[in-house]
């Protein structure tokens, strides 16, 4: 049964797809701000080294400078003007910070800076800050802020450490490049498409190659802008592989894509925790298809794609697993080539790599299988495949596994029986593989109906067979409450 299209968009009064924030992330420049720093320890010293970073004009008050606060004292933007900020008034500051000797010192300076309207923050006093210092990844005019509330420090600092090893240190370069050429970009490319086409070339940079920008970048980049503008911007569809639904398993070209998408197509079994990770502005819309229940024609899915490439939008069409594994990518691919729309794939991780990694094995264990084999379990009739080598399917030195065949177990058992496959063949039965609900049986070939009965229909099913799986069936013998202790595995 063909059922109608639907957009998912958020509200615009309050998009849903904005979890609740702990604090808000605010960017606030300071070049040429004066601001107040109190104390000469090396904390406070730690702070203004970054309040300077930032182009402040920072007053110090400080009885006494330890080394760390000294090695500053030669810095044009510091100035030690006494000992004791009670001297000063404190109306004209941008912002105030203090490492305060004792917790009286702390609340006194936290409410002679809250009466005067400054934003104050009391070093390692978390009751008398109006404003946070986050973790920082430094690559400027790239800057990265990292907050947790003041509930883990240490874990902002693991994920900056993560966060560097991503981001390399020429993108300051880049930064500045584009920051100097900013102006005369805006006077080129308007600010819809050519603009977004014109910035994911330039974000790409970077990137691949980490290399700061050549002499000849400049000249080059505005040269492509005046192409991209003189240009009508043609539309294009990039099919996108969202992996089984750990949203860790997403690749990075993937989720470029998503950040530089117009509309975004998904299936039913994209993981919705990806879809959070898309351009915030992106148009989504649900284009469902799932075996055994009502779906989106497939005409309307190639339609709709078409529609927004003619408008010059860039369409990602989202789909679960890897487009090129039972994802019918080739009919779509067919008719957008057909009607001179530029396509391209970008491969996800399919769900039998997905089961093999969260089972610890190998589809083609060198001791076990010489070969393995993506099936379909089941038809447009919703009935296994005619024409299925079955003979060759029973092959005992390879691995099958057997996409949506929940419902068509009990005859894939009966066929690959008959066709002399022995009935002790070990087998695995998965649902939503690599997510938090996932669910597995592993028993006999011969009990495998039972398995798919135990599993359910619901979600999407995988079965693999073969044994290669012998190594999870003993696992999961050896525990015969599993199913108690943890539903995501149970045993025949």
């Amino acid at each position: 049964m063909a059922r109608a299209i639907r957009s998912v968009e958020a509200p615009a009064a309050l998009p849903a797809r904005v979890g609740p924030l702990a604090v808000l992330p605010v960017f606030l420049p300071l070049k040429g701000a004066r601001v107040l720093v109190s104390g000469g320890s090396a904390a406070a010293a730690w702070k203004a080294e970054l309040l300077l970073a930032a182009g402040a004009e920072v007053d110090l008050a400080a009885a006494e400078m330890g080394a760390e606060m000294a090695a500053l004292a030669g810095h044009p933007g510091l100035h030690h003007i006494g000992a004791d900020w009670r001297a000063l008034a404190p109306s004209g500051y941008r912002i105030a910070v203090a490492d305060a000797e004792g917790e009286a010192e702390g609340r006194a300076f936290f409410a002679a800076m809250q009466a005067s309207g400054v934003p104050v923050n009391v070093i390692d006093r978390p009751d008398s800050c109006t404003f946070q210092f986050g973790a920082i990844v430094n690559r400027s005019p790239v800057v990265v802020g990292i907050s947790t509330d003041g509930a883990a420090p240490i874990l902002g600092q693991a994920v900056r450490r993560r966060i560097e090893t991503l981001l390399p240190k020429a993108l300051a370069d880049w930064g500045a490049l584009a920051a100097r050429l900013r102006a005369r970009l805006n006077a080129v490319l308007d600010p819809g498409t050519a603009g977004r086409v014109f910035g994911q070339r330039l974000v790409d940079r970077p990137f691949p190659a980490p290399a700061a920008p050549a002499n000849d970048d400049e000249d080059r980049l505005l040269a492509e802008a005046g192409r991209i503008a003189a240009a009508p911007q043609a539309g294009s569809v990039t099919l996108v592989g969202a992996g089984p639904g750990d949203p860790e398993l997403l690749t990075l070209k993937a989720m470029r894509a998503l950040q530089s998408a117009d509309v975004i197509l998904f299936d039913d079994l994209v993981s919705p925790d990806l879809l959070d990770l898309a351009r915030r502005e992106a148009k989504r819309m649900l284009v469902g298809k799932r075996g055994g229940r009502e779906s989106c024609r497939q005409e309307d899915i190639n339609a709709l794609m078409l529609t927004y490439a003619r408008q010059g939008k860039r369409v990602v069409r989202l789909k679960a697993g890897d487009p090129s594994v039972f994802g019918r990518s080739g009919e779509e691919i067919a008719c957008l080539k057909a009607a001179g729309i530029a396509v391209s794939v970008v491969p996800g991780i399919t769900a039998a790599s997905a089961l093999a990694a969260g089972c610890t094995t190998t589809l083609t264990h060198r001791d076990h299988a010489q070969a393995v084999r993506f099936v379909t379990g089941h038809s447009r009739k919703g009935v296994l495949p005619e024409g299925l080598d079955w003979r060759a399917l029973a092959d005992g030195a390879t691995t099958t596994m057997f996409y949506m065949g929940g419902r068509t177990a009990p005859a894939i058992a009966a066929h690959l029986m008959a066709e002399g496959m022995a009935a002790d063949m070990p087998v695995i039965v998965a649902a939503n593989v690599s997510r938090a609900d996932e669910r597995r049986w592993t028993g006999p070939l011969a009990r495998l109906a039972e398995g798919a009965a135990f599993i359910g229909h619901d979600d999407p099913v995988l079965i693999g067979i073969g044994s290669v799986f012998a190594a999870a069936e003993a696992r999961a013998a050896a525990t015969p409450d599993t199913a108690e202790a943890m539903p995501a595995c149970a045993t025949g």
